[in-house]
């Protein structure tokens, strides 16, 4: 668990940390170390060919193995020395004391996709979006499953050992899970609580995922005793059945793609297909929307939220094309298939998210690259909006939305395309700061490791957490 420092002491450190950053800022300028000079944002580099901003270079690398050498990569979390990294085949513990070196350290082969990946004390959460013949990990294929025997939602693991994880439960949840939200409870309350995201694309009933799917499962996980672990509310979010869709590119509302919580301030964005959704989680098992919002121009697919460390502001991001299609190029341009830039204005049941820019790399892609907006987090600048992404295989960007109106890209990495000839999917999955370093989880490729060095984000290297979950915000000043 984080500690919390007396309102003194953090103080001080706060104090301390802004006299380090003004040294830091006065000391330290860009560091090159790009393996090929960064080129005009319209030149697509070669296959594989890595190019970067001079102030972000690579530091490590650790290709894909064993069971999940041929599998998609997706989302992790990170606790302590070591690092959960999510795959259709399973999940990889890696061992990150030295982020410049890092090692797997376990492999758990449980198939299921997308096994995003959440944790909260020694307990491991794993989802599951694709309908299996039962709830163990054996590498049963969904399609010979009848539909009553057929099973998704929610794995859990005891990492109290990180070298040999332990499967302890499952709870299924309808329409699966195709992400998770780790919610932590309230007042010191023994329980923690899972906001389960699913939908339906098919547009007609599916067996575990019967129209109209306008809700959530939340799961209540007694620490413990995680053996207890079960569905405790189903959440009706969109009571008149959400956005209905709009030109092809449009996603209609038949549930959430993904949750961010921002515990501390009893509040919650959710990115739901057609959907901007502001909640209010006071009570932790009744969610309450407070306001939603629309983009029937540019938005496709409301995929995944970010707050402010202040939570003043949410970036959206928009999947266009769901992940697989390239939309980094000039016939789409440089609003669809990018990040949203919201205030949050007002206080109580009056809060609304007012639209401000949206914001897109600059750089052109291949055609046969898929890449669009995917998941980042904050990087801890007091101050200042900073934030890392992942754009699949257009690289990962560094941005600072500190003024909301007009973001601005500050560094970026990335490898050229799989292929120049045929479409292949690829790239970076979720890009997040932990402790000094981006961490990228790449579909196809394995783990990249980098190191930002620049001055406006130096001081964030002295911030440091024992538990991330990209999904979890809490206030990195008290970190």
């Amino acid at each position: 668990m984080k500690h919390t420092a007396p309102q003194g002491r953090q103080l001080k450190r706060l104090a301390a940390l802004s006299v380090v950053a003004v040294v830091v800022g006065l000391l330290t300028a860009p560091a090159s170390g790009a393996a090929t000079p960064p080129a005009s944002p319209n030149v697509i580099p070669g296959v594989d060919e890595i190019v970067s901003s001079p102030n972000l270079k690579q530091v490590a690398h650790l290709p894909k193995t064993g069971p999940f050498a041929n599998s998609t990569n997706s989302d992790w979390a990170f606790k302590g020395k070591y690092a959960y990294g999510g795959n259709y085949n399973g999940f990889t513990v890696y061992d990150i004391s030295n982020p410049k070196a890092p090692a797997v350290a376990a492999q758990v082969l449980c198939p299921g996709s997308q096994n995003d990946v959440s944790i909260s004390g020694n307990l491991l959460f794993l989802a599951t979006d694709s309908q299996r013949t039962n709830d163990t990990c054996e590498n049963a294929g969904s399609t010979t499953a009848t539909p009553g025997d057929r099973w998704e939602g929610i794995k859990i693991f005891d990492i109290s050992n990180p070298l040999t994880p332990q499967y302890l439960k499952s709870v299924k949840t309808d329409c699966g899970s195709h992400t998770l939200t780790l919610v932590p409870g309230k007042r010191r309350e023994p329980n923690v609580y899972i906001y389960v995201s699913s939908y339906n694309l098919a547009g007609v009933d599916l067996p575990n995922c019967a129209l109209p799917h306008d809700k959530i499962s939340i799961i209540k996980v007694p620490t413990r005793n995680p053996q207890a672990a079960a569905v405790v509310a189903t959440p009706v979010v969109f009571p008149d059945g959400g956005y209905p869709g709009g030109t092809e590119d449009q996603s209609p509302t038949t549930g959430c793609h993904d949750i961010t919580v921002y515990a501390e301030k009893d509040v919650a964005a959710g990115a739901c297909m057609g959907d901007g959704v502001l909640f209010d989680i006071s009570k932790r098992t009744a969610p309450r929307v407070v306001t939603t919002v629309r983009d029937t121009v540019n938005f496709s697919f409301w995929h995944s939220a970010t707050f402010n460390n202040s939570g003043t502001k949410v970036v959206f991001t928009d999947e266009l094309g769901g992940g697989g299609a390239a939309t980094c190029n000039p016939e789409v341009g440089p609003e669809k298939g990018a990040d949203a830039i919201y205030d949050l204005v007002g206080k109580g049941n009056k809060r609304k998210l007012v639209f401000r820019s949206y914001f897109k790399i600059p750089r052109t892609n291949a055609n046969t690259e898929n890449c669009v907006a995917h998941n980042g987090s904050l990087i801890p600048v007091p101050g200042r909006d900073i934030m890392v992404q992942a754009w699949y295989q257009g690289g990962i960007s560094v941005w600072d939305f500190t003024d909301s109106r007009r973001p601005k890209e500050i560094a970026y990495w990335e490898r050229g395309p799989i292929s120049l000839t045929d479409p292949v999917g690829g790239g970076s999955w979720s890009a997040y700061w932990y402790n000094g370093y981006i961490f990228s989880n790449d579909i196809a490729k394995g783990i990249d490791v980098l190191e930002l060095k620049d001055r406006r984000t130096a001081v964030a290297r002295h911030f440091r957490t024992d538990l991330f979950n990209a999904q979890t915000q809490d206030n990195f000043l008290r970190w």
